[in-house]
């Protein structure tokens, strides 16, 4: 295998974001797979950030060697925060936040540019947020196929206010490498957040023409950009 020195040496863990579960990962992890890599799906329930970042510990505690930590979108609040582990090795964000101190999914949206596009999220319920169905194609997962999109609607997870709440306490990527894959095509997260968002974290920045869901509609390049990752630690994982 090509890669094989990389995954011997360095494993990945990825992490979802909000709305959805780590099934949409599948063609990701099957990418890494295939060259080697030994890969973890975090299943966070979405519940707060301070959960989501237990439960993808005890992901990173299973690992014996150091790890590639991936997030997309909320995702990549948990990253943030659980990547100041000693296990991980650098980090990653697909069409992810990225929050410094003090900075949580709800504060990063309060302001949205003008002419931006807004996410069609339903008013609370019982404490938690949905996207409306009837629009969750057209702003989530524009590029991915309609009978999966379709899926992933009426898959929802529901989204807990306590999580989209929760601030970052110390940003992991002040101190380890990371990559940025921006999707120039997201109506969730604006391009522009994300550009200025991988610039303030000093991230090594990708740009591919994609919608929010491009770790689903373009899994083959979202884990060429983590094998680039996984290679660029690996030295100092050893």
């Amino acid at each position: 295998m090509a890669d094989a020195a990389a995954a011997n040496a360095v494993g990945v863990v990825l992490v979802h974001g909000g709305f959805v579960d780590g099934s949409g990962w599948e063609g990701v992890y099957r990418n890494l797979r295939l060259d080697g890599y030994n890969v973890s799906v975090v299943q966070n329930p979405t519940l707060s950030l301070s959960d989501d970042v237990a439960v993808t510990k005890r992901v990173l505690a299973a690992h014996d060697s150091k790890v590639v930590l991936v997030g997309h979108s909320y995702g990549g609040v948990v990253i943030t925060e659980a990547g100041n582990d000693p296990k991980v090795a650098g980090l990653v964000y697909i069409a992810a936040f990225a929050p410094d101190a003090g900075e949580s999914v709800a504060s990063l949206i309060k302001d949205p540019p003008p002419g931006a596009a807004v996410p069609p999220i339903l008013p609370p319920k019982d404490g938690f947020l949905a996207l409306d169905k009837t629009k969750f194609a057209a702003s989530f997962a524009a590029d991915v196929a309609s009978d999966k999109a379709q899926f992933m609607a009426d898959a929802q997870v529901p989204w807990g206010v306590e999580a989209l709440s929760g601030a970052v306490s110390d940003p992991a990527w002040k101190r380890k490498p990371s990559w940025y894959l921006v999707a120039t095509d997201d109506k969730m997260i604006p391009p522009d957040a994300q550009r200025a968002m991988s610039k303030r974290a000093k991230a090594t920045v990708s740009e591919i023409a994609g919608s929010h869901a491009v770790y689903v509609s373009k899994p083959e390049h979202v884990a060429m950009l983590i094998k680039k990752a996984a290679q660029a630690v690996q030295t100092v994982a050893r």
